[in-house]
């Protein structure tokens, strides 16, 4: 399994009339943790563009426990569970804030295309290599399949305003 964790200051323009960050701002806070893990990971997304291939989101699903605020310091954690197979790879997400409360959970599950056709392609072996070393050999054998979500809602009183 591998874990990359990012932290992103909420920004006033990013909330909404009542205070909560905004639901669309969250695909793009996982999208700033993904890039920052490739990064971490020595991937980078402008070198795979310029080999012709792109990453388009197959999937997205965002699950929110609590809401994150204005000024919040969040950490934005990224979770490799499964190999990535194929020519799809599952990032997995976890939003906390400063007091380590779980915000928010979420998952991608990204596409590898040619970028001139948009047909999915095999995941590039350098990219593959980087991966592979942080799952097991049973772990390797694992289909992707994504996450089965939380059977536990949060309760209404969570999004109150404090």
């Amino acid at each position: 399994m591998y874990s990359s964790d990012t932290q992103i200051r909420v920004r006033y323009a990013e909330t909404d009339q009542m205070g909560y960050v905004y639901h669309g701002n969250y695909a793009a806070y996982f999208e700033v943790c993904r890039t920052e893990a490739f990064r971490q990971l020595g991937i980078s997304y402008k070198d795979l563009e310029a080999e012709g291939v792109g990453m388009p989101v197959g999937e997205i699903r965002t699950r929110f426990r609590r809401p994150a605020r204005y000024d919040d310091l969040l950490t934005v954690r990224l979770l490799l569970k499964q190999p990535a197979e194929g020519s799809r790879v599952l990032f997995e997400y976890e939003i906390y804030n400063e007091a380590r409360e779980l915000l928010t959970e979420g998952h991608t599950l990204m596409v590898f295309v040619n970028m001139s056709t948009g047909r999915p392609v095999p995941i590039p072996p350098h990219i593959q290599q980087k991966l592979s070393g942080y799952f097991t050999d049973d772990e390797a054998g694992s289909p992707l399949t994504p996450p089965k979500a939380p059977s536990d809602a949060p309760a209404p009183a969570a999004f109150l305003k404090k």
